[in-house]
């Protein structure tokens, strides 16, 4: 039906010639559909003409008898003309003296018209005017407004219009004539519609129906001629009509704006007959019903057929497009769902969506009946949403209340849930009445979750990580997004953490990250513990940017407990005391939304040693007690213990308790005979025991930090060697201790031992490497390193502070302020501060004062 023919070329063009040439002999076609601008086209043409001092005719009458006379002659809608008109334009052509253009649709066309449009394209391409673009839509609107308009109003205006030129004017003109400005407006203005209403209530009772009939749901390609009570070749004639008036689009589907204004008047009886009629022919064809179910349903009607459409159609993408699931099923709950029997459903779209207060508020209501349908996935969507709000335990009851005969082949998350929170007695009941595993990809993904999880609390816990990664593997290879208490992903990285495997953490979450498991509910956590993996890896920065990549309008509680934790740990790794407290203040206020699980150790861990060095341990207190008792449940694993007794010997170092040391050090020294990680813990404590206690020996510190390193936690080696190496008798120890804290550290500086317990916020410098370029003086004649002795100096500190804080001797630093007091002329410690202030200038702008 769309307009077809030779080569075209564009309106626009032709009107350039005829500005450029207007003596010249123009022979020209100008083809498109109703209202699309084609005598909007020939009046330029004719303005121009006339310009030019031309003779310009318009239209048929009088070519013949007298002489034509004109210098060109324009015809518009030569499709209306008369055969016989039609052949005088014929002679005029023939003559060859006058221009000719001449404007025309693709249909009607009599044979009369076929013959002179092919004489025309003998002269030239036929010109083809079209639909408008959004840009110049815009332009008409900006116009209209004399200011430019938002490219989404633009964009809507030209959706609902098709883009045809005669409804985008209508559109314009009533925007300009509505009473207010075109940037209050946000759809077409009801009085154009209302008034386009009328015209088509006027274009035949024939056109009318077809246009009605394809405003309910019918397409062209539909039996119509049942509907119409035509013949076929009325109903094709009626399609032609319409499409090449310009009411439909070339394709034959109604203008949205066109079906507004047909639905608007049409009689109320005949809609609905039309709408029975719809679903019946779609049924009686073996056609779905799913394309025209959503918008039948909102329009009010209220057949089961169209329900069941709606239901079937929000199955099919629930797992791979939870937001368009969650509309269809909301629409279809509009109808009667008396039974519940989409609750279950509409609550994993939420929960899926990230909407936790919605999916919990239809769980509220499904699990509440007597006898709840399609329980099991009710309760697999309950305990993801209470694991999300970091309640494990709540997510555990629900596995309970579940029971493993109706849990069936789903009984492995209750596994998880329950480990997770330390009922291992209910795991192992659940575990011992199970359902075979679904022989579906989604079944295997859940039998390894709960194999890796009980495998993380037996002998073998490393173990548990091979099967949580081929479980991260499988749920990939499923292309669906499930609600449990935890994603494969998830666990595989948490645990990976644990042991230290830094290089599969980040693996896995990587291809997590970029593959199917990051649908919108799970991208926050996944992304957190991806900047976990950076962080324990100490690179601050990538931690930083992965950081700035969580959503924090879909923030849970679980996953707010660790972006906490996350500022906390970059904060104190990064020597900052000022931001270290300002993130303590909003864990602070997170603590009492969650519950402690295994799952979320790792944060837990690093807010005590934030606590202690902020010397607010007592908020942790219930915490850090329900942690123990938790381990103290699953029989103290050592994939899940190691991490918080090392979490918890930093934070007794910071405390000043060493006495508190020696339990957690008992604990590494029995791990240690199974676990290597243990064992090199254990190793890492001898060595803050022998901090603690002035009594630095290199070698073993240095092979303790570089062992830390390896195992995982390079931060916590550098951190080690850097504090012992300012404690050591011998230089060539010292020497050695830092060479060994920059190596771990990739050339960056050592952890600082002179902030640890610091009170205030100290600027720290940004190397302990000799800089390159050292020896390089800037405007104050300083160089870098005494640039950064001076900003220590301004920020209060002694020789000795000076020198544990960038790693040299007590007596190097003397040195180097007394030359800086010789490069200023500083005659006293006041006038060496003054001139330091003048020195730095801007560089120590947040120093504090000295």
């Amino acid at each position: 039906m769309s307009p077809a023919g030779p080569s075209r070329t564009s309106a626009s063009d032709l009107l350039a010639e005829v500005r450029a040439s207007p003596a010249d002999r123009i022979v020209a076609g100008v083809v498109g559909m109703g209202g699309v601008g084609k005598k909007t086209l020939l009046d330029d043409i004719e303005r121009n003409y006339r310009a030019a001092g031309l003779a310009v005719h318009r239209g048929v009458d009088g070519l013949r008898g007298a002489a034509l006379t004109a210098d060109a002659l324009l015809v518009d809608d030569a499709h209306d003309l008369s055969d016989d008109e039609v052949q005088q334009l014929h002679e005029v052509l023939d003559r060859g003296e006058a221009s000719l253009i001449v404007s025309f649709r693709m249909w009607p066309r009599s044979d009369a018209l076929a013959r002179l449009i092919r004489s025309l394209e003998r002269e030239r391409p036929t010109a083809q005017l079209g639909v408008m673009t959004t840009r110049e839509v815009s332009d008409q609107l900006r116009v209209a407004a004399g200011a430019a308009v938002s490219p989404a109003f633009a964009k809507t205006i030209t959706e609902v219009t098709g883009g045809m030129p005669w409804l985008v004017h209508r559109v314009v003109d009533g925007i300009r004539h509505d009473g207010r400005s075109v940037f209050e407006q946000t759809s077409v203005p009801d009085a154009v519609v209302d008034q386009l209403s009328l015209e088509l209530a006027g274009v035949g009772d024939d056109l009318h129906d077809l246009l009605l009939a394809l405003a309910i749901g019918f397409t062209i390609t539909d039996r119509l001629s049942d509907v119409l009570r035509a013949n076929e070749v009325q109903v094709q004639r009626l399609v032609a009509e319409a499409t090449y008036s310009g009411v439909l689009l070339a394709n034959g589907s109604p203008i949205p704006l066109v079906k507004q204004a047909i639905l608007r008047t049409a009689p109320g009886r005949r809609v609905d007959e039309l709408r029975r009629e719809l679903v019946d022919s779609l049924i009686s064809s073996g056609r779905s019903l799913e394309h025209v179910a959503h918008q039948l349903v909102s329009d009010g009607v209220r057949d089961p057929r169209l329900l069941a459409a709606l239901e079937s159609a929000a199955d099919h993408i629930l797992s791979s497009n939870p937001d368009a699931a969650a509309q269809l099923y909301a629409v279809a709950a509009t109808g009667d769902d008396a039974s519940g029997r989409t609750v279950a459903r509409r609550a994993q779209a939420a929960w899926a969506v990230g909407d936790l207060d919605e999916a919990g508020r239809l769980l509220d209501e499904l699990l509440g009946l007597d006898d709840p349908p399609d329980v099991v996935r009710g309760a697999q969507v309950a305990a993801a949403v209470w694991a999300e709000r970091g309640m494990m335990e709540r997510s555990a009851d629900i596995f309970r209340w579940l029971g493993s005969d109706r849990a069936g082949a789903q009984a492995p998350l209750g596994d998880v849930a329950m480990i997770a929170s330390g009922d291992m007695a209910g795991a192992i009941t659940m575990a011992a009445h199970r359902a075979p595993a679904s022989p579906t990809t989604l079944g295997v993904t859940v039998r390894l979750m709960g194999d890796g999880i009980r495998a993380s609390v037996g002998a073998e816990p490393e173990r548990a990580l091979s099967t949580l990664v081929r479980a991260s593997d499988t749920m990939a290879a499923a292309h669906c997004s499930t609600p449990f208490p935890d994603s494969p992903a998830a666990l595989a990285a948490i645990v990976a953490l644990h042991l230290g495997d830094l290089e599969v953490a980040t693996a896995v979450l990587d291809d997590a990250l970029s593959g199917e498991q990051a649908p919108p509910q799970l991208f926050n956590r996944l992304v957190l513990l991806r900047a976990w993996a950076s962080m324990q890896a100490d690179r601050l920065e990538e931690a930083r940017g992965y950081v700035g990549r969580v959503r924090l309008e879909r923030l849970n509680q679980r996953d707010e407990f660790v972006l906490r934790a996350l500022e906390i740990g970059i904060a104190r790794r990064s020597d900052d005391h000022f931001e270290l407290s300002v993130a303590w203040r909003r864990a602070r206020a997170v603590l009492m939304h969650v519950t402690v699980d295994l799952f979320n150790l790792l944060p837990l861990g690093e807010m005590m040693i934030a606590a202690a060095r902020l010397a607010d341990s007592h908020r942790l207190t219930e915490h850090v007690a329900a942690a123990w008792i938790l381990l103290k449940k699953v029989d103290d694993p050592p994939l899940w213990s190691i991490c918080l007794h090392w979490s918890s010997i930093q934070a007794a170092i910071l405390a000043e308790r060493p006495a508190d040391i020696a339990v957690h050090s008992a604990a590494l020294a029995r791990f240690a005979q199974t676990s290597r990680l243990a064992s090199i813990i254990a190793s890492g404590t001898k060595g803050w025991v022998q901090v603690l206690a002035q009594n630095v020996q290199a070698a073993p510190i240095e092979h303790a930090a570089r062992a830390l390193a390896a195992a995982g936690f390079p931060w916590d080696g550098a951190r080690l060697a850097g504090h012992a190496a300012v404690r050591v008798e011998e230089r060539r120890d010292m020497a050695r201790l830092l060479a060994c804290a920059r190596d771990l550290r990739g050339g960056e500086p050592a952890p600082s031992p002179a902030t640890d317990t610091a009170t205030a916020r100290p600027r720290q410098p940004q190397g302990i490497a000799q800089p390159r370029g050292e020896s390089a003086r800037d405007d104050s004649g300083l160089s870098a390193r005494e640039r950064e002795v001076a900003r220590l100096v301004l920020a209060g500190k002694t020789y000795r502070e000076i020198g544990e804080t960038i790693f040299i001797s007590a007596r190097t630093a003397e040195h180097h302020i007394a030359r800086i007091r010789r490069q200023l002329g500083a005659t006293n410690r006041s006038d060496l501060l003054a001139q330091l202030r003048i020195a730095l200038g801007s560089d120590n702008t947040d120093d504090p004062p000295g």
